[in-house]
């Protein structure tokens, strides 16, 4: 899906099979009952929404998404690494520290 402003007109049609800056992903039931802004023209494409083939782009991502997963959680913070009388939280890679009073 895309906009094209100057035309005030939306466009749905396939997933593309390479990334394209401006456009947006859509999923088939999504792709099927978008609307256009008003006054805007919709044109659809009337074909099949087939999935675009795989790209070493998915391949990548499934392996960064995978390695991700598997990474250790990170160590708890050694007790020389706080502030003198402030307690924190850590949630992942945050680190929440309580505002002074």
């Amino acid at each position: 899906m895309t906009y094209v402003y100057n035309d005030s007109t939306a466009v749905v049609g396939p997933l593309a099979a390479f990334a394209e800056p401006h456009t947006y992903d859509l999923c088939e039931p999504h792709a099927r009952s978008l609307t256009a802004p008003r006054g805007w023209d919709l044109v659809r494409h009337d074909g099949d929404f087939a999935p675009p083939p795989p790209t070493t782009d998915d391949l990548v991502a499934l392996a960064d998404a995978v390695r991700e997963a598997a990474r250790p959680p990170a160590p708890p913070p050694r007790s020389d690494e706080h502030l003198p009388g402030h307690q924190t939280g850590r949630r992942g890679h945050l680190r929440v520290i309580p505002p002074s009073h």
